[in-house]
């Protein structure tokens, strides 16, 4: 080696790839130089070196096409900046849609693309046929156009962020394994390599599809797996000019892009072959897997319809090679909840190029900061469970991964591997009355109930889909008589010592400390007073308490909390969710029914909303908390889960006689909308506080002791605000909303949908959404405004509320 390697550093980042040197880049760029890469042969040698070269923008959040669009940014400089060619070229990109789904699909996302201020063109088959005259355009519908899209040569955008890294101080070493990332048990503390150890302050994963082994070493959840990727390399041919835009035939599976006067063709086909079940070989370096041209085939068939020259264009290479891909098909960043100060930036699902520029910089900013930035929720490592690793899941699950980039991105759409991992105690009982399963972190969960008759399966559409009439009688029996929900998929903690009410007293915005048996609603901030989560305490007794929180957030809050206990403090966080299950009984008629299968005193004044005991029903002992997240009378029914199947039979065998029906959680769903109640991740998140959540009824500002993100609140109460959350309606009761619909007031765009569904009760779709303005937003702002929500280029004439259009007095839970 030309240098030795230094004792210590601040951070080490394992893995020369593309992110692995944007993070370094970026950490260099902070001023944090005393970082180093280590590369266990020569930079790009894994998975960069044989990338197609797209540099694609729209995502489908806004903080993820803000990453993108960086990216971007990024690549147009970093040629002059650091004299390394990058081969970037904007030539724009078109995907074209061959059917009506498609074409839907592609309008919403280009109104979409409105919200995230990047410019999106629908166009014409003529105007298609105009940008690029290949094609043959007989069955296209019509496209839409990024002119800010475009190419480069991954090898050397990775070289000249190298370049950049050094030139800001970062040191590179290739041919320098990491044999082990040194730890103490809560934090790391350096890496050992063959040429001797490294002690850090932070440690960084970038090693695309040996980061799963290498973060297992040290018991880090990483799940993902790598799938061999298939592209071809034509000759040169007539009519292949450099100015060719990207083309992506979604339909067909397919991508094109212009190669040095050849067309670079790839696949994402609906079934993939996962690779390296067995490891992945040691001496793997810039090596490519053996062919199966006839997995490639049916893409090449396709292609050659939609480009008549590929029939007689000859095939310089044919290529196939791995890639990692994540059970979700969003990729891995962030701190491990496992170990202080160990990152990971991995599982690019074949967008590592076009993500490269903004994980870098996102994540060099986490560890300058020791904090996340905000909005990075739907990749934070966090969000993974500790299953997702267990290597014949990931197996079955990324075959689909892949796929899904070109898939339809339907509403509601269920993936179809990897399922049955995790199921409720009634979940036979559910399917025996005709449930139709979701997947949702792992868990089955009856999202709807086919009628008798009817096969439980999804029809999927942008319109009402098959399951829109079933789940509006369940939502409406909800509302008038009673309806069961499985909601064993919820997280549940629980806090215990004589320190615990002071520990969840700094930690929840709401006030904790409250009489035994009690369910308090709060949010947990950071110190910038912005929502890290929303869930519910209940207090069992003076230093036990129950935390239930979403599914979803299982790991996330968990970690949160865990880490908000001072050292010394006498208190023990726990999770107990596989431990007690939860049924919601909901509706007017819940009382009736509960009471008549339990001695215990139910009525209003001797159980008051936001109340929890335990009660008999059936043989067991169950805790009741009198608490709803569909607008209804109602209880939270949480049992251990030996004795489910027994209190489920109970409720349904007595049921009938109250209208009882078992629900799903699409019309969860509608239900808590009508109502206005906020789902954490969508209506709020860390980008949004209390305050500007309509949340304010939650913050105890003056509590003894205060709380994490008190003081920024007060700021911010002191300054106003400049958004607010609100409830949207659309007049028209035919269209459907979904999320990230534009809002526009008066004309103006001033806001996107965070989540929508229909509501039944209501007529119409309802949507919670964001009212931006710089001068302030109040309550003369939202109602004196003139509301259209837009849906794939088709503007709607919408009523804005601040109060929930269900209930709005809250009465009917208090009933």
């Amino acid at each position: 080696m030309a240098r030795d390697l230094p004792r210590s550093a601040r951070v080490v980042i394992v893995g020369g790839g593309v992110i692995g040197c944007s993070v370094a880049y970026h950490l260099a760029k902070l001023g944090i130089s005393d970082t180093v890469l280590l590369e266990r042969r020569q930079l790009t040698c894994g998975t960069t070196w044989h990338a197609a070269g797209l540099v694609g923008q729209l995502r489908g959040s806004q903080r993820m096409t803000q990453l993108a669009k960086y990216t971007a940014e990024l690549y147009q400089s970093l040629e002059a900046e650091t004299g390394q060619a990058t081969g970037f070229k904007q030539t724009g990109s078109i995907s074209i849609a061959t059917n009506e789904a498609r074409f839907e699909e592609l309008k919403r996302n280009a109104s979409m693309a409105k919200i995230f201020d990047l410019q999106v063109d629908v166009i014409t088959p003529e105007e298609t046929k105009e940008r690029y005259p290949l094609i043959n355009i007989e069955d296209v519908l019509g496209a839409v156009h990024i002119p800010s899209d475009g190419k480069a040569n991954p090898v050397d955008v990775t070289q000249a962020l190298a370049k950049g890294a050094r030139a800001a101080g970062a040191m590179i070493f290739e041919d320098t394994k990491v044999t082990a990332i040194k730890h103490d048990g809560e934090r790391v503390t350096g890496v050992e390599t063959e040429a001797g150890e490294i002690k850090a302050d932070a440690v960084v994963m970038c090693g695309g599809m040996w980061t799963r082994d290498l973060a297992a070493s040290i018991g880090v959840n990483v799940p993902l797996h790598a799938c061999e990727h298939y592209y071809i390399v034509t000759e040169p041919f007539d009519g292949v000019t450099p100015g060719l835009p990207v083309l992506r035939d979604y339909d067909a599976c397919a991508y094109y892009k212009e190669d040095t006067g050849k067309i670079l063709l790839g696949a994402f086909e609906p079934h993939a072959k996962p690779w390296g079940m067995d490891g992945i070989p040691e001496d793997f370096s810039f090596d490519e897997l053996p062919e199966d041209f006839d997995h490639f085939e049916p893409v090449l068939s396709q292609a050659i319809h939609r480009m008549p020259a590929l029939e007689t264009a000859g095939i310089q290479t044919f290529f196939c090679g791995p890639e990692s891909f994540t059970p979700d098909v969003r990729y891995h960043l962030g701190e491990t909840p496992e170990l202080d100060n160990c990152f990971v930036a991995a599982g690019l699902n074949s967008i590592g190029l076009q993500s490269a520029g903004g994980i870098g910089k996102v994540l060099a900013e986490w560890i300058r900061d020791g904090q996340p930035p905000p909005d990075l929720w739907e990749v934070d490592v966090r969000r993974n469970m500790p299953f997702q690793s267990n290597r014949k899941y990931l197996q079955a699950r990324v075959s689909e991964s892949l796929g899904l980039l070109y898939a339809m991105h339907w509403p509601f759409h269920q993936a179809e591997t990897g399922r049955g991992v995790r199921r409720s105690p009634i979940h036979d009982r559910l399917v025996a009355r005709g449930a139709c399963h979701g997947l949702a972190f792992g868990w089955e969960r009856p999202n709807w109930f086919a009628p008798e008759g009817v096969e439980p399966v999804y029809e999927y559409s942008y319109g009402r889909q098959n399951w829109f009439g079933p789940s509006a009688e369940e939502h409406k029996a909800v509302r008038e008589a009673v309806g069961l929900l499985d909601q064993c998929s919820f997280a549940k903690f629980r806090l215990q010592g004589r320190d615990a009410a002071r520990v969840l007293g700094q930690v929840a915005a709401n006030d904790v400390d409250v009489a035994l048996g009690r369910v308090v609603y709060t949010q947990w901030l950071n110190e910038s007073g912005c929502i890290e989560a929303d869930l519910t305490v209940t207090r069992l007794a003076e230093d036990d308490f129950l935390i239930v929180t979403s599914g979803e957030f299982q790991v996330r809050d968990f970690h949160w909390l865990k880490r908000h206990i001072p050292d010394g403090a006498h208190a023990v966080l726990t999770d107990v969710t596989s431990g007690l299950s939860m049924l919601g009984l909901m509706g007017p008629r819940a009382r009736d029914l509960l009471q008549r299968l339990s001695p215990d005193d139910l009525s209003n004044d001797a159980f008051p909303f936001a109340t929890s005991r335990e009660i008999e029903l059936g043989f067991a002992m169950v805790r009741a908390s009198r608490i709803s997240y569909v607008g209804e009378l109602g209880w939270e029914l949480y049992i251990p889960s030996e004795f489910t199947t027994g209190v489920y039979d109970v409720l349904m065998e007595a049921g009938g006689e109250f209208g009882l029906r078992p629900v799903g959680m699409h019309a969860m769903n509608s239900l808590r909308i009508e109502k206005a109640y906020r789902h954490y991740g969508h209506d709020i998140a860390d980008t949004d506080t209390p305050l500007e959540g309509g949340l304010g009824f939650a913050v105890k500002l003056d509590k003894a002791g205060g709380f994490i993100g008190r003081d920024a609140l007060l700021r911010q109460k002191e300054a106003g605000l400049n958004k607010k959350l609100v409830q949207l309606q659309l007049t028209d009761p035919e269209p459907m909303l979904y999320h990230n619909e534009p809002i526009w007031r008066d004309g103006a765009l001033a806001g996107y949908t965070r989540s929508a569904m229909y509501g039944h009760t209501l007529g119409g779709a309802i949507a919670l959404g964001y009212i931006e303005h710089t001068g302030g937003v109040n309550a003369d702002y939202v109602n004196s405004g003139s509301y259209e929500i837009e849906i794939a280029g088709v503007r709607y004439a919408a009523t804005a509320s601040l109060r929930p259009l269900y209930d709005p007095k809250s009465e009917r839970i208090k009933a």
